[in-house]
């Protein structure tokens, strides 16, 4: 077979789809591969450059197809999209993949090893215990309302309704829904203590790397921020200024600009939802101190002072314009 030099892998759980080329641009193979046969296929092949697009398993094949000597490259599938020629099928993908992959101005996704996706998990882990947490809390909540115990938001009113619940001598609620409410105070308890197992792997494993403990020294940045970004971001060298790791976020406005006239929207709101909530997060916490009379930056100041809090609070993880 004549020598591939660039090769389109279009992902899948069981039958996958290849797209190779030679060197001047001639199609050498196209066919379909069950997974069975995706390690001895790629083990046959001389190195070549092979594309895939970024998905759920995506990293797993990159390093597995590493090992070969290829040199993989993962694509975001939204900038593959513009090389799908007429119907979407698998094959059209894998092609399309193939002819994006060799673009000089086409953006790639690093690719993370089973160490920086196992920290992933576990604060993925955490983050699904939480929501899990918050969704039982407001139902208690709201079932204790309909008896007309009302308590405010947060986990602070929630331990309060706890008491109330397990005190037996309270005739405000039914026996049936006493019981019922007790099986949610026991999840409740029951996440909280496995957020709090999982907090203390985390800082642990913040405490161990260095450049983790760094920005922990940032305002506003503890060891769940910090943790997140080095999970997130493997290469900072990727991002020539923090300009274009906002815009990476999703914190940037988007624009809409034509003839000479700029549009500035609402933030695009792309990139790590998690990492982007836990930024604007830590950036409130700084502009709660200004209240407190804590001496903040003036541009922040100014800031504040014509634009809404949330606003401001995202500006304050934008990075100021350069002069």
């Amino acid at each position: 077979m004549e020598k591939i030099t660039t090769l389109g892998l279009d992902l899948a759980k069981s039958i996958f789809q290849v797209h190779g080329v030679a060197e001047d641009g001639h199609v050498v193979v196209r066919r379909a591969l069950r997974r069975s046969q995706m390690l001895e296929f790629f083990r046959s092949l001389e190195p070549c450059l092979v594309g895939l697009e970024a998905c759920a398993s995506a990293h797993h094949w990159a390093n597995a197809i590493s090992q070969f000597g290829h040199t993989v490259r993962m694509i975001p599938p939204a900038y593959v999209k513009a090389y799908v020629k007429r119907n979407k099928t698998d094959a059209a993908d894998a092609e399309a993949i193939c002819e994006a992959v060799t673009r000089p101005t086409m953006r790639f996704v690093p690719i993370k090893t089973p160490a920086e996706q196992a920290a992933g998990m576990v604060l993925k882990t955490r983050e699904l215990f939480v929501r899990q947490r918050s969704q039982t809390a407001n139902a208690m909540r709201a079932h204790m309302a309909e008896l007309g115990i009302i308590a405010a938001t947060g986990m602070t009113s929630i331990a309060k309704l706890i008491v109330i619940l397990r005190d037996d001598d309270d005739t405000r609620l039914p026996s049936a829904a006493r019981a019922a409410l007790l099986e949610m105070v026991a999840q409740i308890e029951m996440l909280s203590a496995r957020i709090e197992a999982l907090d203390a792997k985390i800082v642990t494993a913040v405490k161990a790397d260095n450049t983790a403990r760094r920005l922990t020294s940032i305002p506003g940045v503890g060891p769940i921020i910090a943790a997140t970004v080095r999970a997130t971001i493997q290469d900072p060298a990727a991002f020539p200024i923090g300009r274009d790791l906002a815009a990476w976020i999703g914190i940037t406005p988007k624009t809409h600009s034509s003839s000479g006239k700029e549009r500035l929207g609402r933030i695009s709101k792309r990139g790590n939802k998690q990492l982007r909530t836990l930024l604007i997060v830590g950036a409130t916490s700084i502009l709660k101190q200004a209240r407190r009379g804590v001496t903040l930056p003036s541009w922040i100041v100014s800031l504040m002072a014509r634009r809404p809090y949330k606003v401001a609070a995202v500006a304050k993880r934008h990075p100021a314009p350069r002069k």
